[in-house]
């Protein structure tokens, strides 16, 4: 298969490429070459702002393209409609912030999030608008493509090269050991899909010209799993203080980043209740925890962004503990 990816050397984008050179398809990286240029000498570069158009791939034709760069509507159109004559199948990455309501479960037919007032041609600062500006990007790929593309619904991605920190903070956390902050209760899911699963699922997808709609993400796993799985791999003496949202809340702990994967408010807690059976059903598999868990501790490192720091972490314990 001649393959177009659009990025294709930081995250998901890098884990797709690198699952399509080992099945031996022919690779074509359209990107400005500003992040790991060095990376996949075997694959042909074309180096470009897709911000600025698409003429450096005039003229060219590939099989399939996997856009996982996308996230301006007017910006993906313009990439959707100059392709439409030159690619077979078009995927587009998403998200499961797409959803009107994450306070339930949602699959690929429930209602989806407007924008109303809010700018479409830029990401706001607090993401408020990222869930509809990627329902925009994914119309527009509709109408350029029709039934020759597929939309792909991502959750949260972890594992290998991650950048922004959010699942590596637990791996990380629980390698240090001592006595870990850990949000109540252990017997919770949360749902993530290791980005290596999921590149590898993208390619799949491209090889077969699936079309419609998938959530992608795990089904879900318990607090207690991962954690205990964390402790495992890293072999540390780390030991779990399970706190409560109450007491979380009331010491204004930050969710999701403060404390990665952590949701208390009932409006998304659906973020870690997503229906992904269509995925499964479309051949969506998972690895053992265990792997991403090396793969994290391995690949990627902790960000300032994510996480708690060690002087809020043993705030927050001695609160509990009195």
């Amino acid at each position: 298969m001649r393959l177009l990816v659009l990025g294709g050397t930081k995250f998901l984008g890098r884990a797709a490429v690198e699952a399509a050179l080992a099945r031996g398809h022919e690779l074509t990286l359209f990107n400005r070459g500003e992040t790991n240029p060095e990376l996949f000498p075997e694959a042909e570069k074309l180096r470009g702002d897709r911000t600025a158009g698409l003429a450096e791939l005039r003229s060219r034709e590939w099989d399939a393209v996997i856009d996982p760069s996308g996230y301006v509507p007017a910006v993906v159109r313009d990439s959707a409609e100059s392709l439409a004559g030159a690619i077979g199948h078009y995927l587009f990455i998403s998200s499961i912030s797409v959803y009107a309501s994450l306070a339930a479960s949602n699959d690929e037919s429930s209602p989806l999030a407007e924008l109303g007032e809010m700018p479409d041609d830029r990401l706001l600062e607090d993401y408020s608008n990222y869930g509809a500006l990627k329902v925009l990007c994914e119309e527009a790929v509709a109408e350029a493509f029709g039934e020759g593309h597929a939309t792909v619904r991502p959750g949260l991605i972890v594992g290998a090269h991650d950048p922004t920190g959010r699942f590596t903070y637990w791996p990380h956390r629980v390698a240090r050991g001592g006595e870990v902050l850990a949000p109540a209760p252990p017997e919770r899911k949360v749902q993530f899909i290791d980005v290596r699963d999921l590149g590898s699922w993208l390619v799949d997808l491209s090889e077969r010209r699936a079309a419609g709609a998938f959530n992608a993400t795990h089904p879900g796993r318990t607090w207690d799993e991962v954690l205990e799985t964390c402790r495992e791999v890293a072999g540390s003496d780390a030991v779990f203080t399970w706190v409560p949202d109450g007491l979380l809340a009331e010491r204004d702990v930050g969710e999701w980043m403060e404390l990665p994967l952590w949701i208390h408010d009932p409006e998304e807690a659906g973020m870690h209740e997503t229906d992904v059976s269509r995925a499964v059903a479309a051949g969506l598999t998972f690895r053992p925890l265990a792997d991403t868990v090396r793969d994290t501790l391995a690949l990627a490192q902790p960000t300032a962004e994510a996480g708690l720091s060690p002087e809020r972490e043993a705030e927050l314990l001695a609160a509990a503990h009195s």
